[in-house]
């Protein structure tokens, strides 16, 4: 991947104090974190704790109602073509009529725009990251034909092929198979090497232990914020969580059976228990 350059600075994205939400309600409230360079971050919480509201927020598809974004030190609109997002399955329409390869194509298009026909050199690049993610013989196939861990793999390759300093996945493990986790992990251990700066939202508290440096604990608010061993101690959990914790020789069980107001689906997982 051929990033684009980038100012230095110590912190590749930084929120500020930061708020949002719908309909008059708050979902983030005064959020302030920093992410250095290159840092795998996931963003742990129970339904409805405002994860997918921070990612649309770092992607400019929710106004913020106060503070700041900054991305290599800049405001959010200056640097926001540097950003790629993955949703979450659902919120996807997969009837649209459109290709694999018209997909990924997308990912160009903040660079090419709506109209311009794509490059030699973006075709190259499309082409690429339909390979490395595995669906380059997919390429004509209708997107809505695909299975779920095919759609997947091409929403990777989407976002791949837009070159990001900073790439968001909302729940990428959740409704896949084991072959697509798998491809997804490798992936992050490639932007790893490239030191692309990787937030990913995950209800699986034990991946999120071994494979991240970092973690954000949230419950509308930011209740901790560092490397895993600090995060997931006994009473951070429990302050997130409420009482769907269970403490079982020093292991923290989280389980929630029943969905919050934004984001449907269930927290499995474990995770040490300190203190």
């Amino acid at each position: 991947m051929n990033l684009k350059e980038i100012p230095t600075s110590p912190a590749r994205l930084e929120l500020e104090n930061v708020s949002a939400g719908y309909n008059g309600t708050l979902a983030l409230q005064e959020i302030t974190f920093a992410v250095p360079h290159g840092q795998r971050v996931a963003v742990i919480g129970p339904n409805g704790a405002g994860k997918s509201t921070l990612f649309k927020a770092l992607v400019g598809l929710l106004p913020l109602r106060s503070g700041v974004i900054r991305i290599h030190g800049q405001t959010l609109r200056q640097h926001q073509d540097c950003v790629a997002y993955v949703p979450q399955r659902e919120e996807v329409d997969w009837r649209f009529p459109v290709t694999v390869r018209d997909v990924v194509t997308m990912g160009r298009f903040g660079r090419t725009g709506w109209l311009r026909r794509p490059s030699p050199a973006d075709q190259a690049v499309v082409e690429r990251c339909m390979q490395q993610m595995g669906v380059a013989a997919l390429a004509q196939k209708p997107i809505g034909e695909l299975s779920g861990g095919q759609q997947q793999r091409v929403f990777l390759a989407r976002a791949l092929a837009q070159e990001p300093h900073i790439l968001l996945m909302d729940e990428p493990f959740t409704g896949v198979d084991a072959s697509t986790q798998e491809a997804t992990l490798q992936l992050l251990d490639r932007l790893r090497e490239e030191r692309v700066t990787v937030l990913v939202s995950t209800h699986d508290l034990d991946l999120a232990a071994r494979r991240f440096d970092v973690v954000c604990l949230l419950n509308h608010r930011l209740v901790a914020y560092g490397a895993p061993d600090e995060v997931f101690r006994a009473e951070h959990i429990r302050e997130a969580f409420g009482g769907q914790t269970l403490s079982i020789d020093g292991v923290i069980v989280v389980d929630q059976c029943c969905s919050g107001e934004e984001e449907p689906g269930h927290v499995h997982g474990q995770a040490g228990g300190h203190g």
